[in-house]
């Protein structure tokens, strides 16, 4: 089990260095699912890049205009396309006339299937256009820095990651986050490509990550180790559910998230189901037809 750090001061309205010239403004959109708020971040030595501008809120597009400081924007970069990060994007690129440059138009991990809701269809910004859309592995220079994009696709599909500079920066988007496990929730999110993600972070040799949410990572290996574990842990207990005699996702949600505020059952029940359907393409859990958030499901 990952240890997760809750102690975080967002300093609303103020720039906060984070690494050699990387800065972070934390808006004020406070949540269940935001935590603290969005971390945006502003880069550079010769000029600058933005990443993830956040809610569209007016203080925070004055935050930012100030971190800029009359800077030219090379480039906004985005991790992904949920709104909490993409809502000010186009004030800003209107602005500053800079590209908005990311992972592409947001897509879900898999289709709908036949009855089923997509539940979290407003939290993603479909109608966003990109000037520039990135592939892993590219590499870019942008605000006198080098940028390595890095594919992290798991939370949504078009989640990306950025290796920033050459002091073992990553900005982690939502894939990885100090206070919390990321949400997958599908179709928006896949639990097999959130986990394959995981374990290529874990190869790789990154002294620091720049979440979306909360605070600086530290020591991200361990981190990324206790994440694996506890994903690894819950697919151990879904199945001990079944195995007990649970056969829908509400019975497993109400076993294993007794401590679990009710306001947020809803979302455990998607991760539950992300689990499901990864166990289900591994042939570990069988179920009465695909899975879904109403799918009956035995242990294989």
């Amino acid at each position: 089990m990952p240890e997760f750090q809750t102690d975080f001061d967002p300093a609303y309205g103020r720039l906060v260095p984070v690494a050699a010239v990387i800065g972070r403004v934390t808006a004020n959109n406070p949540s269940a699912f935001t935590f603290a708020g969005t971390n945006s971040y502003v880069a550079g030595r010769t000029g600058c890049f933005v990443v993830d501008p956040g809610p569209d809120d007016d203080a925070h597009l004055d935050a930012l205009v100030a971190a800029i400081a009359g800077r030219p924007v090379e480039a906004i970069l985005l991790t992904h396309t949920h709104r909490d990060h993409t809502g000010l994007v186009r004030r800003l690129a209107a602005l500053t006339k800079a590209p908005i440059v990311g992972g592409g138009p947001h897509r879900a991990s898999r289709p709908l299937r036949d009855g089923e809701a997509h539940r979290l269809e407003a939290a993603g910004d479909t109608d966003l256009a990109f000037d520039r859309i990135l592939s892993d592995g590219e590499e870019l220079t942008l605000g006198g820095l080098p940028v390595s994009v890095v594919a992290t696709p798991g939370h949504c599909a078009n989640h990306l990651a950025f290796a920033v500079g050459e002091d073992g920066v990553l900005l982690s988007g939502d894939h990885v986050m100090g206070w919390s496990t990321s949400i997958v929730a599908p179709p928006d999110g896949a639990m097999r490509d959130y986990m394959a993600s995981l374990e290529r972070l874990l190869a790789r040799d990154d002294q620091l990550y720049l979440p979306g949410h909360g605070g600086v990572i530290a020591a991200p290996k361990p981190f990324v180790r206790g994440l694996i574990g506890h994903r690894r842990m819950r697919e151990t207990a879904i199945v001990r559910r079944l195995a007990e005699g649970d056969r829908t996702i509400p019975e497993i949600v109400a076993a294993l998230y007794k401590t679990v505020d009710i306001r947020l059952h809803g979302a455990a029940g998607l991760s539950v189901l992300a689990h499901l359907e990864d166990l289900v393409a591994r042939g570990v859990v069988a179920c009465d037809g695909p899975p879904t958030l109403a799918t009956i499901y035995t242990a294989a």
